[in-house]
């Protein structure tokens, strides 16, 4: 016997994103840095960051949206999800500011000019308001009415809902054709 024992056969090589502990790997995005020319040297610690960066980014974005999923009762992560994740964090939205994802939405909102009026005693204004009955009234829409048609009518009384008080009485005093 030569001497020669069987520990040397069965080496097994160990990946160089297993020596960093990453799951991304390190091995081809150092192929692709080297075949995208992007400097003419790089060292050998430049495919672990850039790995590290891009594995803890994707798990920040997995963590966030599978608790969007999970707030909207769903198992599966899907692109709303996405979004709503990226959306909501201030730093990712920065970095992903102008990054369109597909079939991922938008967040929901509604400005707050569209929604209804509150009252001094903080309850909202129903649309059947003391001015609204009468400005659907015979004044409008009813013989002599000065703007004529309903149509136009229920226009200004949309208007009159979205604008200030003191605008909507000047509306009802061109409805009934006097001045204030």
């Amino acid at each position: 016997m030569s001497g020669k024992g069987k520990g040397g056969r069965g080496k097994k090589s160990t990946t160089s994103s297993a020596k960093a502990g990453l799951q991304f790997p390190v091995g081809r995005i150092g192929r692709y840095l080297k075949q995208g020319k992007f400097a003419t040297r790089m060292g050998a610690g430049a495919p672990v960051y850039l790995a590290a960066v891009l594995e803890y980014l994707c798990a920040e974005i997995l963590e966030l949206a599978g608790n969007a999923a999970r707030d909207n009762k769903k198992s599966r992560i899907a692109p709303r999800h996405i979004t709503l994740a990226v959306k909501n964090d201030e730093e990712l939205n920065k970095l992903l500011g102008g990054v369109t994802i597909a079939g991922g939405g938008v967040l929901p909102n509604i400005h707050s000019v569209l929604l209804p009026k509150k009252a001094s005693g903080g309850k909202t204004l129903s649309s059947a308001s003391k001015s609204q009955d009468y400005w659907m009234g015979s004044s409008c829409g009813g013989a002599g009415g000065s703007i004529g048609g309903r149509a136009t009518c229920a226009v200004s009384s949309i208007v009159g809902l979205l604008q200030s008080d003191v605008e909507e009485v000047m509306l009802l005093s061109v409805c009934r054709g006097s001045q204030v």
